[in-house]
């Protein structure tokens, strides 16, 4: 984590919270003194007093020696370590997921909540539905038909077409836009500059030109989705393009018309997913990697950054198609002799044949 998370000033809000709190707050163990105050959350080797950081691999042990952080959350064997520092310590058996916790108990303590309610600048067309306790923040444009849940918060500048869904819970950030008839699951959450619902990419080639085919389909999303800033999600061109609950995508990621994403797949930065590709559950795809269309990925397949995937995977695995990086000159060497390896193999294969001979 680089930097630090400092303590919110929002109203009624303290300067510091107990060690006490926070480890009751995370159902961790506490070892050091409870009364000790934190004021940020913060990287081991940046941290100064009053930071909680966390130490989640061993190979970064090391960094205790020197960290004046006033809190670490740890596992067990490396808890003697942190007392040693005079620090206290958080223990627990997965101190990534403590620190993952830790940072939404802390920004649902110290920022400042939306205001339920209609801003006066929104446009909210006749027949949409909205509830209550819902936020719809400043120049929001609702289309007919609409239907915005519980507890939903929709921020400036969004818009949401006509007949789309936001479900109880569920986050649009500023100039994110959820496209007619498109539906955002429970929790879900849209980062800026996210479009769900726009055209998928289908045209018929007529006489040395392209005629457009009409995208009737929707987006469907489900619950605890998270999609990151200006990631694009088309709607389908009959069905709709399905994201499953749980998954999450990074920024920049292009995902084309009638895909199906499976629940809990992540995807990192600048992915793209070509048309009619299904891919299986609990999948990880690392940044740049590019599926072909109308693929079938199996469920707990793992993508390297980078690769493309041009044909159907059905046996869960880790799966790598990059080249290794190289000085230039040795890379266009191994790229010529890439380029004679068929004719390399026929020649072997006649010299193993004529020997055996």
């Amino acid at each position: 984590m680089n930097g630090g998370l400092n303590m919110a000033s929002g109203p009624g809000a303290r300067s510091t919270v107990r060690l006490a709190e926070i480890a009751a707050a995370l159902g961790a163990e506490l070892r050091g003194d409870g009364s000790r105050e934190i004021a940020r959350i913060g990287a081991l080797e940046g941290a100064t007093p009053q930071t909680i950081s966390f130490l989640a691999q061993a190979r970064l042990r090391h960094l205790l020696a020197g960290t004046q952080a006033t809190c670490v959350i740890v596992r067990e064997d490396a808890a003697a370590d942190v007392l040693a520092q005079g620090a206290a310590a958080l223990v627990t058996a997965d101190p990534y997921l403590c620190y993952a916790r830790l940072t939404r108990w802390w920004a649902q303590r110290h920022r400042v909540a939306p205001v339920a309610g209609i801003h006066p600048s929104a446009v909210i067309a006749e027949g949409v539905r909205i509830h209550p306790t819902a936020s719809i923040g400043p120049l929001v444009v609702v289309e007919s038909g609409a239907s915005i849940g519980e507890g939903a918060i929709v921020g400036a500048q969004c818009f949401i077409g006509d007949g789309a869904v936001v479900s109880e819970g569920a986050r649009l950030h500023a100039r994110s836009t959820l496209g007619a008839a498109c539906h955002l699951g429970r929790r879900s959450v849209l980062h800026g500059g996210a479009v769900i619902g726009s055209d998928g990419f289908g045209f018929a080639p007529t006489e040395g030109r392209w005629e457009k085919i009409e995208q009737l389909g929707g987006v469907s999303i489900g619950d605890d989705v998270e999609i990151g800033a200006n990631t694009c999600v088309d709607r389908g061109a009959l069905d709709d393009t399905v994201i499953e609950e749980g998954v999450k995508l990074d920024n920049l990621i292009q995902i084309a018309h009638n895909v199906r994403i499976g629940a809990h797949t992540a995807m990192a930065g600048c992915v793209g997913v070509a048309g009619s590709a299904r891919i299986g559950r609990h999948c990880t795809f690392g940044g740049a990697a590019m599926i072909l269309g109308h693929l079938e990925i199996a469920d707990h397949v793992h993508i390297s950054a980078a690769s493309v995937v041009m044909s159907s995977i059905l046996r869960p695995g880790q799966y790598s198609g990059v080249f290794p990086i190289d000085d230039n000159a040795s890379w266009e060497k191994n790229a010529a002799t890439l380029r004679q390896l068929h004719t390399l193999r026929a020649r072997l294969r006649a010299l193993e044949k004529k020997s055996s001979t």
